[in-house]
């Protein structure tokens, strides 16, 4: 383990170098290709990032969050950094000081640190969240107008995989939206609170939410009725009740065996696929269960299920599908010769010296811009049937 350690940090150490040659136009980027989408301060910046990503084994944007936190700690808030070393304050402490500094002006940012830090040794940190969070408030001068309408352009929904067959969406947007939601489905679980009603009042706001999610109607007369089209794979004897092994849910993972026969039997908004209940041979891809692409982009979107760039984890049927030896230098649209990449790694690949090597078995070899390698397997081997 230490070994490994060693070399990343030697790793991490190059890409530094590296990240320096670019920034004093020292660097050797090789031949770029006609009609560049990026400029070089551009490739720069995405071949570092995804580099570190890959040598750390984090996502890119955990990455980018990491490079943003250090710089923030030792050039602008360089006494949080002080009281992080001195274990004067926890990470999660430094963390509120660098969420709420950020969008503050240079000038700003010294007595916003120096007057959180005197409270910040005896508050948790949630509790010194909210006091920054108003601090933040009295000593920014864009009002709290401009700054809500460009947070509100960044709304999103967040899915998460959990233990036991679980997930949690995380919805994130305007403050007065989000809490009369949850007020509203609080209200409508409260309604359903009776004497013969088992299930908690939580119980009820996911049950609520739930209805409302799947079969709700947007104001555009859209939503009844509509599901996500996803992918479930259940090894034979399984569907058959004779065996319990769990099934795989596309994006999520394992999920218990009743789940599994249900979602293959009825809903039609699975893709079915049965295996060899031991070899995981593919024998079948439910070609009866909706309206199909082509035979290989499906062949493809179960092999990969995700783009394959390494840590990368956005659905193969929102990704870009990628020839590894492109169409222009005579690629075949072939399997051996196609992987789904998301349209920000479609663009790393495209645009800077990231490449990749497909073997026979679908796994991707990756070579980054200073010559390390990173390896993707698919998500599904499929191998001709014994």
């Amino acid at each position: 383990a230490h070994g490994k350690l060693a070399q990343d940090a030697a790793a991490l150490a190059d890409l530094i170098d590296e990240a320096h040659r670019f920034a004093t136009g020292t660097a050797d980027t090789g031949p770029r290709v006609p009609g560049s989408r990026w400029d070089a301060d551009t490739v720069a910046e995405r071949e570092f990032t995804s580099e570190l990503a890959c040598t750390i084994r984090i996502p890119q944007r955990s990455a980018e969050t990491l490079i943003h936190e250090s710089g923030c700690l030792t050039g602008e808030l360089p006494l949080t950094m002080a009281a992080l070393r001195s274990g004067q304050i926890s990470y999660r402490h430094a963390k509120v000081l660098m969420g709420q500094a950020w969008s503050l002006p240079d000038e700003a940012k010294a007595a916003f640190e120096e007057a959180l830090l005197k409270s910040a040794e005896n508050l948790t940190a949630s509790k010194l969240k909210r006091k920054a969070r108003i601090l933040r408030e009295r000593l920014h001068p864009e009002t709290i107008t401009a700054r809500h309408q460009k947070s509100a352009s960044e709304r999103n929904v967040f899915f998460e995989p959990e233990a036991d067959g679980m997930a949690s969406l995380h919805w994130y947007d305007s403050a007065e939206k989000v809490q009369a939601a949850y007020d509203r489905i609080t209200v409508m679980g409260l309604s359903l609170l009776g004497p013969d009603e088992d299930r908690t009042l939580g119980r009820l706001r996911a049950d609520v939410f739930k209805d409302l999610i799947l079969d709700g109607v947007t104001p555009r007369g859209l939503g009844k009725g509509i599901r996500g089209r996803v992918h479930v794979t259940v090894p034979v004897l399984t569907l058959m009740g004779q065996s319990e092994e769990p099934g795989h849910l596309e994006g999520y993972g394992p999920i218990d065996p009743d789940t599994a026969r249900r979602i293959a039997a009825r809903a039609p908004s699975f893709t079915r696929i049965l295996v060899h209940p031991e070899t995981g041979v593919v024998l079948s891809v439910g070609r009866d269960r909706y309206k199909v692409p082509k035979d290989l982009r499906r062949y493809l979107e179960v092999r990969d299920e995700t783009c394959r760039f390494p840590g990368c984890n956005r659905g193969a049927a929102h990704s870009d599908i990628d020839h590894a030896l492109d169409w222009q230098f005579d690629g075949l649209t072939a399997h051996d010769n196609l992987a789904h990449l998301c349209p920000g790694e479609h663009g790393l690949k495209s645009e800077t010296r990231w490449s990749y090597e497909m073997l026979p078995d679908g796994t991707l070899n990756w070579t980054s811009p200073t010559g390390r390698h990173f390896i993707s397997e698919p998500a599904t081997i499929i191998q001709p049937q014994p």
